[in-house]
């Protein structure tokens, strides 16, 4: 494989790193440590990255990966351990918080055929608000054929600690309405949109209405196939038993930030993911790793 080409450039606020290698493109903001876009040759983007994306301090971006951590969602709908663990639960930010906030890059380097990207938070260094609990979160990147992230936490405190999080991926497709992710059924799930409660997939699922659902005991691989680009995308999962399928549709498209009105035909988010009866606790000392890879066939 060729070397890889690694450039440090400024969106608007935000530092981010370009990183080309073959015919491969991936574009990292190191804030939240999110990647923002991922793409092969002349390939449509396997990532979705919004046309209304903006780069400022603080706020996650609209699309990519965005990291989701120490809690998934809504902190109330998480296990009481996890609500537990908050001074104010009422008031903690959805997703956790991590996402908006600077990471410290640890290096970035080639090796064995790929490009590494390491990223880490310390919340020792960065307390989050209400959160008063000492733990160290790192992100690992890995291209080469296939993109690879690795998010693990480590507990630094005495105490356990309970955690909900997920790899909050937007991949590009070309119509909704021309696109199945294979590999659910059977699995139960939880319909977050009538009044959350557990039903089963059966066979492969389509889109025909907006989407928020929390599938549990998933297969470590997923396929979304895409009749429209005559292409598969394929998920590899470790250390996660949960995801979330979200399409937000056209009526909650037109509330949501840096989102256009038609945007919901081009994206989908399969989130790999630890929720729901899938938490992580993790004893003092003790770390977890939540993984995916993804590529196109």
């Amino acid at each position: 494989m060729s070397q890889a080409q690694i450039e440090r450039i400024e969106l608007d606020e935000l530092t981010c790193w370009r990183v080309r290698l073959g015919e491969a493109e991936l574009l990292v903001a190191q804030q939240g440590a999110q990647v923002l876009s991922y793409q092969r040759g002349e390939q449509p983007p396997l990532i979705w990255l919004s046309e209304q994306a903006a780069y400022q301090r603080r706020q996650s971006v609209r699309g990519g990966v965005p990291v989701c951590w120490p809690w998934f969602g809504d902190l109330g709908r998480n296990p009481p351990a996890l609500q537990a663990q908050h001074a104010n639960p009422g008031e903690a930010p959805f997703h956790g918080g991590v996402r908006g906030l600077d990471w410290q890059l640890q290096g970035i380097d080639e090796r064995d055929g790929g490009v590494h990207l390491g990223f880490s938070f310390d919340t020792r260094q960065n307390p989050l608000p209400d959160w008063p609990h000492a733990a160290e979160l790192r992100l690992d990147i890995r291209l080469d054929e296939r993109l690879h992230l690795d998010l693990t936490s480590r507990n630094l405190g005495d105490a356990p600690l309970a955690l909900s999080q997920a790899l909050h991926s937007y991949f590009a497709i070309s119509d909704i309405h021309q696109v199945e992710v294979q590999g659910l059924d059977g699995c139960r799930y939880i319909e977050t949109l009538e009044d959350w409660q557990e039903r089963h997939q059966q066979g492969a699922l389509r889109f025909t209405g907006e989407t928020d659902r929390i599938y549990l005991d998933v297969p470590s691989r997923l396929r979304l196939h895409d009749a429209g680009w005559n292409r598969d995308l394929l998920l590899e999962t470790r250390h996660s038993r949960s995801a979330i399928l979200w399409n937000p549709w056209i009526d909650k498209a037109q509330r949501l930030s840096a989102f256009a009105d038609d945007a919901w035909q081009r994206m989908l988010c399969i989130e790999t993911a630890n929720v729901w009866d899938d938490c992580v606790e993790l004893a003092p000392g003790e770390s977890h790793s939540l993984g995916v890879s993804l590529w196109s066939e």
